[in-house]
């Protein structure tokens, strides 16, 4: 029924729309990739009111031009659907941009100098972010808080590896935390301890950092709407036109205030944790409830951990510690897990369960099953977020039950640089499958996980269609048989986003009635070696019509 009457509401639009030829702007002269099957290419698109008129060749649109029309000559360039985005945490994207960049710190003395000198600056302020990799480094051993103890004896310091399932704290923060030698480790994460000392070596992992993020100090409102204006400019650039992000419920305050004060440059869906699935309930929420700029109605949990900071929880043990195979998360040891989704489900509520291990995706898999079998019939869209490490006969599990494969394609080039290490080679031949989810029927989208990885959707694309890893070291591709194309990627960035979160009917494509959310590109990247597609950058951004980016 949502369906039906979406679509008669969008008919209806293009009914008046198509009464009133004259646009507001027409793009002429342009190669446009519409990702609309009915009708892949034009040359020229009309927009009136945040909507497109129509979709054609540019001597077709000259009947929409009138004398207050604003006609913008693409010049050859290519034009496609704005990008959106299936996973970005983009306040902490907005705070990071404020913060300290400890991504591409080539070993420990320099991870150590960037905090110095921040502490330096800012000696009482909290000193968070960072997005650290230790696979850079020189042995790839994890950081220890007697790196920075000496630069920070008065600055509390809290700085995540780059996934997020793992951070390291001075000796500052774990006093404020009340962590020492004798602290256990809560279900569901990990306290690292030094092997000869048994002190904390200040490395947390996945619920033990929750330690110490209950000490951090909330951001101010003006903090907040300040980290969300440079998230959002960081947006615009990339071409990201609607991003479908893991939020708090401040979170969801802030950008509603941005979009009361004619700010908001991109569109949000917000997905709230899934402990808060009776609060949405209980106020009539169902997915997807919101305006054009704002919903809600999806919900987050976690069922493992990473790769990187080996907690991800696999079936067999780690190759590279067959000490331990992963975490599960507390809530799926202590029962919650299942409950809370059985009942979210049953409230109309959409699931994305972060998974990244195949015994993950498989008991997420099993989850969704049961719930398909004792809870009512709906539309419900099923999400499995990451999706990374699949086994063989799950894939068609995930098409027989309709669940949505939800991957970030940069992570494959990203942590390809060192999977093998952590899990073997056979078991990374179902690792960020993206052809084989194809090949099975499994709807697939595409993000980016910001700030894990780059808020780029170019690099994401460039990922997919290559697999060639930033260290260099695989030119054809790693595991190039899960190569995708560049046709298949675009839809996965765009269109399938949208079905994602129940919009494919009013975006994720070049189609009259949608909203004219639309980005110009610097090259084809249809044409193009894809080995330069990484270099393309967006010339144009355009949300609802009205240009919010002009490189």
């Amino acid at each position: 029924m949502r369906t039906f009457l979406i679509t008669c509401a969008l008919l209806t639009v293009t009914i008046a729309l198509s009464q009133s030829q004259i646009a507001d702007i027409v793009f002429v002269n342009g190669k446009i990739w519409t990702v609309d099957r009915a009708k892949p290419e034009a040359e020229a698109v009309a927009v009136l009111g945040g909507r497109i008129l129509s979709v054609g060749s540019t001597a077709e649109l000259k009947k929409c031009i009138g004398p207050k029309t604003r006609v913008i000559d693409l010049k050859g360039k290519r034009m496609l659907p704005g990008f959106i985005d299936n996973h970005a945490h983009f306040m902490s994207g907005g705070f990071q941009l404020q913060s300290v960049d400890l991504r591409y710190t080539k070993n420990e003395a320099e991870f150590a100098n960037v905090i110095r000198q921040r502490a330096e600056k800012h000696p009482d302020r909290w000193i968070t972010g960072g997005d650290w990799d230790h696979d850079n480094w020189p042995g790839g051993n994890l950081p220890v808080k007697e790196l920075i103890d000496q630069f920070t004896t008065s600055t509390p310091v809290f700085v995540n590896r780059y996934d997020g399932h793992m951070a390291l704290a001075n000796s500052k923060a774990l006093k404020l935390a009340g962590i020492d030698k004798h602290t256990p480790d809560p279900q569901g994460g990990t306290i690292v301890h030094d092997k000869k000392t048994g002190e904390p070596t200040g490395v947390l992992k996945d619920a033990a950092m929750s330690l110490v993020y209950a000490k951090v100090p909330d951001p101010s409102e003006q903090e907040m709407l300040e980290a969300a204006r440079l998230g959002l400019a960081e947006a615009r650039k990339y071409g990201v036109t609607s991003i479908q992000d893991v939020s708090s419920g401040a979170d969801v305050r802030i950008y509603q205030m941005l979009r009361d004060k004619g700010e908001l440059t991109s569109r949000f869906h917000c997905r709230l944790p899934l402990s808060q699935w009776q609060h949405l309930a209980a106020s009539g929420i169902r997915v997807p409830f919101g305006d054009e700029w704002v919903r809600l109605g999806s919900l987050k949990e976690f069922a493992d951990g990473s790769l990187g900071s080996s907690t991800a929880l696999f079936f067999e043990p780690f190759t590279s510690d067959p000490g331990t195979r992963g975490l599960a998360m507390d809530v799926v040891l202590d029962g919650r897990f299942e409950k809370w989704s059985l009942a979210a489900d049953r409230a109309g509520l959409q699931l994305s369960i972060h998974a990244i291990g195949d015994s993950a995706n498989s008991l997420t898999l099993d989850l969704f099953e049961k719930i398909t079998k004792e809870n009512p019939a709906w539309d419900r869209r099923f999400r499995i977020e990451h999706a990374q490490h699949i086994r063989p006969q799950d894939f068609q599990r995930f098409a027989k039950l309709g669940v949505i494969a939800s991957v970030q394609p940069y992570h494959a080039i990203d942590d390809g640089r060192w999977a093998e290490k952590r899990i073997g080679h056979d078991r990374c031949k179902t690792t960020y499958p993206f052809r084989t989810f194809l090949d099975n029927g499994v709807k697939m989208c595409f993000g980016s996980d910001w700030t894990v990885a780059p808020l780029n959707p170019i690099l994401g694309i460039y990922a997919a269609v290559t697999r060639r890893t930033t260290d260099g070291a695989n030119p054809n591709g790693w595991f190039p048989e899960q190569r995708i194309t560049v046709k298949e990627a675009i839809e996965a960035y765009t269109i399938n986003c949208a079905y994602a979160v129940f919009e494919e009917n009013e975006k994720g494509s070049v189609t009259p009635g949608k909203m004219a959310d639309l980005i110009v590109l610097s090259e084809d990247i249809l044409s193009i070696d894809p080995v330069k597609i990484e270099s393309v950058g967006v010339e144009l951004t355009v949300v609802g019509g009205k240009i919010v980016y002009d490189k």
